[in-house]
């Protein structure tokens, strides 16, 4: 157990403006490969009503975070163990008037959290897709935010529209909020990838004086529709592919406390 005085763990949160541009991928993927480097993770679906962490990997559950809303369940009795260790608090799927905004539920999820977080390193939480109050309040509370996107012109727009959200929650509410850091997905090379965030970082510069840091990036890969067919993460299964490498990048600047795994033909 970690003393009061230490560090609290730090809380991570993605989201995406658009759906389908692989945000839960990215999180799952980044949570194992956290959890495999020696980091203990805590991974949290906060897509209340269509959460799929759990199912994604294959982690059989109990109770969810809806049941814990209900009243059914305590926070610490959702935790489930999947690959390399991870620890996984799935949210429920198709539970009705749950992917609506409630800010007391909100918090209430937020403070239990951290309670239960104190014996993690990292708590990394998969938000829901859109600008909904839950998106915004989580993205606001999160020690730091990592936004998802394709190049797509509609991901992109979508991606611009919560940072603008984003934006302008923090000036209504008179909060401190850290630009999200942009992880790009689905991109043919590094040099599309680049291209992509510098289109989107060009236009939050000039109307939001925001300026959204690329910290990773992710291909358009065969590992990472094969993992997806067979409910496992690529970091896994292939963990020396140019996708499982890519993550890997991603969490060593994230992190700079993760141990550096030994060369296994990757």
């Amino acid at each position: 157990m970690r003393s009061s005085a230490q560090v609290k763990p730090a809380l991570w949160y993605v989201t995406g403006g658009k759906g389908g541009v692989g945000k839960s991928t990215v999180t799952v993927n980044l949570a194992v490969e956290l959890s495999r480097r020696g980091r203990k993770v805590l991974l949290c679906d906060l897509d209340l009503g269509l959460a799929n962490a759990d199912v994604m990997l294959r982690v059989p559950t109990t109770s969810t975070l809806v049941d814990v809303i209900s009243g059914r369940a305590e926070l610490a009795d959702c935790i489930s163990t999947g690959p390399e260790g991870v620890h996984l608090i799935a949210g429920g799927s198709g539970e009705l008037g749950w992917g609506d905004s409630d800010a007391g539920r909100r918090e209430q999820l937020l403070e239990g959290l951290r309670i239960l977080g104190a014996d993690y390193d990292v708590i990394l939480c998969d938000g829901a897709a859109g600008i909904g109050g839950d998106v915004l309040g989580f993205a606001a509370a999160a020690d730091r935010v990592l936004l998802v996107t394709t190049g797509d012109a509609p991901a992109l727009t979508d991606a611009y529209g919560l940072l603008k959200a984003l934006d302008a929650y923090a000036l209504r509410e008179d909060l401190e909020v850290p630009t999200p850091d942009l992880v790009v997905n689905l991109a043919a090379s590094r040099e599309e990838a680049q291209a992509t965030s510098q289109r989107l970082r060009r236009v939050s510069e000039r109307f939001l004086c925001r300026s959204p840091r690329k910290v990773g990036w992710i291909p358009d890969s065969q590992d990472v529709r094969s993992a997806a067919a067979s409910q496992a993460a690529f970091v896994i299964t292939a963990p020396d592919g140019l996708a499982g490498r890519c993550v890997g990048e991603l969490a060593s600047l994230l992190d700079p406390n993760v141990r550096e795994l030994a060369f296994e033909g990757a």
